[in-house]
């Protein structure tokens, strides 16, 4: 009986321990943490996925604004520093085409309509005009356009058609997180191909709060398969740290 309780005493002690040398991702401590624990993740990968998947880290380092977190990864990883071409926004350059032509009452007609240049694309075009809309009004009629449009379409043989679907519901939860809207973006995320995923779990905690709560399970589901886990770690976390957390 003694032996046994020494044992569990033991046992108890080791895991204090163990609680203790984690470290808490949260607070001024937060980016630095969470970012050890996504290249953590990335351990597993073959020496040729990880220096894929290392100039994607390094610019998400960046986003967190720290000039000195960012030199300690690249001295850490051997990297040079970060020189990228800015990205060129097509789908913002076609929403603002629509609205020259036909103000925004038309954008959202043609949209509805599925009229060029809406009928390749459209979620991300409308997302675009979403972002582009002169007031919250026209913000929140695109938005609704874009969750109507959203909406399971039903084929003459009665069978679902989600045909745009996932598209629109990705679409809208980026959107509803940069807005930090909580409601919108659980309605949205429902919609997703894979409402579960580590990425949106990350984006959700942007409005809610405490992302540092997933380091433990960037770190579990780790996968030396692919580079899908740590760049969904990577899109998932970068919100947050290039935007910051909502007001709450």
């Amino acid at each position: 009986m003694l032996r046994a309780f020494l044992i569990l005493c033991a046992g108890f002690s080791l895991g204090l321990t163990a609680r203790a040398d984690t470290p808490v991702c949260a607070g001024a401590n937060e980016p630095s943490c969470m970012f050890e624990a996504i290249w953590e993740a990335a351990a597993p990968l073959p020496a040729e996925k990880k220096a894929r998947i290392q100039p994607f880290f390094l610019e998400t380092v960046r986003q967190a604004g720290s000039p000195a977190l960012l030199q300690q990864w690249q001295a850490r990883l051997g990297a040079s520093a970060i020189h990228r071409s800015p990205a060129i926004d097509y789908t913002a350059d076609q929403a603002r085409a629509v609205v020259a032509e036909s103000g925004w009452e038309g954008f959202e007609q043609r949209a509805r309509a599925g009229a060029v240049p809406f009928n390749t694309g459209r979620p991300e075009i409308m997302a675009a005009g979403v972002r582009l809309a002169p007031d919250a009004a026209t913000k929140r009629r695109l938005t609704q356009a874009m969750f109507d449009l959203a909406q399971t379409k039903h084929t003459r043989g009665g069978m679902g058609d989600d045909f745009e679907k996932y598209d629109f519901g990705h679409a809208l939860a980026e959107l509803s997180m940069q807005a930090c809207d909580l409601n919108g973006f659980d309605r949205a995320v429902a919609m997703t191909a894979a409402p579960d995923s580590l990425r949106y779990a990350l984006w959700r905690t942007r409005i809610t709060g405490h992302a540092g709560a997933l380091a433990a399970r960037i770190r579990n589901e780790a996968s030396a398969d692919d580079t899908r886990h740590v760049r969904g770690a990577l899109e998932g976390y970068a919100p947050v740290v290039s935007l910051g957390y909502c007001a709450r």
